[in-house]
C-alpha cells in the first residue's frame, strides 16, 4: 500500500517539477492531489501520463494525507503547513520559513538523511535553499576526508530561482532589445537582467552582504558543520535554468586534486566531468532536466595553504528544490495512511 501526497504549489515552476519527478521516480503514491490558490483553482497539471486537476489549497483537509510537498513561499507555508502538520502529515517545505527552526531538520539526503527523523517535532521538514543545496552535496565527501575550514564560494544563479516573474522578465527584456519599441524597464529585479549580471539576491543586510548570501551561510554550517567559515556572493545571471558556482575550499588536511576527482567520483549525487581542454566541463544549459550535482574545473589553489577550487552545476529546479524534497520524502519511513 502506497502513501498519499499532496503537492502545494503544484502549478509554480517547482511544484511542477515536483510532480514529475514524484512520477519519473515513481514514488510509491497510490493517490497524489495537486492543490493551488484559489485563482489557480481548477487548472490542469501534468503527473506522469495523468492529469491532475488543481483543489484549493484553502478549504483542503490534509487529514489522512501522509505527506505534503510545498512550494507555496513563505507566507502561504506559514498559514497552511501548521495545518496540515496537525492533520498528522508530514511537510517538506520548500521555502525558507522553517529552514532556521532548531526543531526542523534541515535536509539534503546525500550530507545529513539521518536528520530526516527530526522531523516528528513539528510533523515539518525544511528543504534548503536552492545554491546551497548543490554546494553541500560536493562538500560532504570532502568535508569528510580532509575537514573544511573555510568556503569562499560566488554562485551564477538563473531567473528561475526567482519564479516565472523572473524567467519571463529576461524573456521579455530579450526580445525588447532587439524591438526597440517595446522597452521592458526591470520589476520582479533590481536592473535589467537581459545581457546583465546583477550582484544582489533578496534584500541587503546590515553587514553589506544579501539574505541569499546569509542563507548559505546558515545553511551550510546547519546541515554540513557548524565549525566551517562560509562567505558568498550571490549573482543573478540570464540563465534561464541552472546555477553555477565557483567554489574555492580551505581544508585542514592536504587533499590533492586528483584525489579529491575521485572522491567525488565515487559520491552519491555527482557526476565529475573535468577535462583540461575547451568543453570539458559541464554549464547550466548541459544540466537542466537532469538529477546530478555536476562538479568540474578540480583544481590546487597555491594561494592558501590545503586549498582547492572547483566549478559545481546544477538545475536548480531540480536538485535545488524539488528533486531534494521527493529525496527527503523517499528517505521517510512513514506508517502507511488508512
Amino acid at each position: 500500500m502506497g502513501y498519499r501526497v499532496a503537492v502545494a504549489g503544484a502549478t509554480g515552476n517547482v511544484g511542477r517539477e515536483m510532480l514529475n519527478i514524484l512520477a519519473e521516480r515513481e514514488f510509491p503514491a497510490d493517490e497524489v492531489v495537486a492543490l493551488a490558490s484559489r485563482k489557480s483553482l481548477g487548472t490542469e497539471v501534468s503527473y506522469g501520463d495523468r492529469t491532475l486537476v488543481t483543489k484549493d489549497l484553502d478549504t483542503f483537509d490534509f487529514t489522512g494525507f501522509d505527506i505534503a510537498l510545498f512550494a507555496v513561499g513563505s507566507e502561504a507555508t506559514k498559514q497552511y503547513a501548521p495545518k496540515a502538520a496537525a492533520a498528522g502529515c508530514v511537510v517538506i517545505d520548500n521555502s525558507s520559513l522553517y529552514r532556521y527552526d532548531p526543531q526542523v531538520p534541515l535536509v539534503v539526503p546525500e550530507v545529513n538523511a539521518d536528520a530526516v527523523m527530526g522531523y516528528s517535532q513539528k510533523n515539518i521538514i525544511a528543504n534548503p535553499n536552492c545554491s546551497t543545496a548543490q554546494m553541500v552535496v560536493a562538500l560532504k565527501p570532502l568535508h569528510d576526508r580532509a575537514r573544511i575550514r573555510r568556503v569562499v564560494v560566488a554562485t551564477y544563479q538563473s531567473v528561475s530561482g526567482a519564479g516565472k516573474e523572473g524567467m519571463d522578465e529576461l524573456w521579455d527584456q530579450t526580445k525588447s532589445i532587439y524591438n526597440p519599441t517595446s522597452e521592458v524597464p526591470p520589476k520582479k529585479f533590481s536592473k535589467q537582467i537581459a545581457f546583465n549580471v546583477i550582484p544582489h539576491i533578496d534584500v541587503f543586510l546590515d553587514d553589506g552582504s544579501t539574505k541569499e548570501e546569509w542563507k548559505m551561510v546558515a545553511e551550510t554550517k546547519k546541515i554540513l558543520d557548524p565549525k566551517i567559515r562560509v562567505t558568498a556572493t550571490c549573482v543573478r545571471v540570464p540563465v534561464f535554468v541552472g546555477h553555477s558556482e565557483a567554489v574555492n575550499i580551505e581544508f585542514e588536511d592536504f587533499l590533492d586534486e586528483d584525489e579529491a576527482r575521485d572522491i567525488l567520483r565515487e559520491a552519491p549525487g555527482i557526476l565529475v566531468v573535468d577535462k583540461r581542454e575547451p568543453g570539458g566541463y559541464v554549464t547550466p544549459i548541459e544540466c537542466v532536466g537532469d538529477y546530478a550535482t555536476f562538479v568540474s574545473r578540480i583544481r590546487q589553489d597555491s594561494t592558501v595553504e590545503n586549498g582547492l577550487s572547483m566549478w559545481i552545476v546544477s538545475d536548480n529546479l531540480r536538485k535545488g528544490a524539488a528533486l531534494n524534497a521527493v529525496q527527503i520524502a523517499e528517505k521517510m519511513k512513514l506508517p502507511v495512511a488508512a
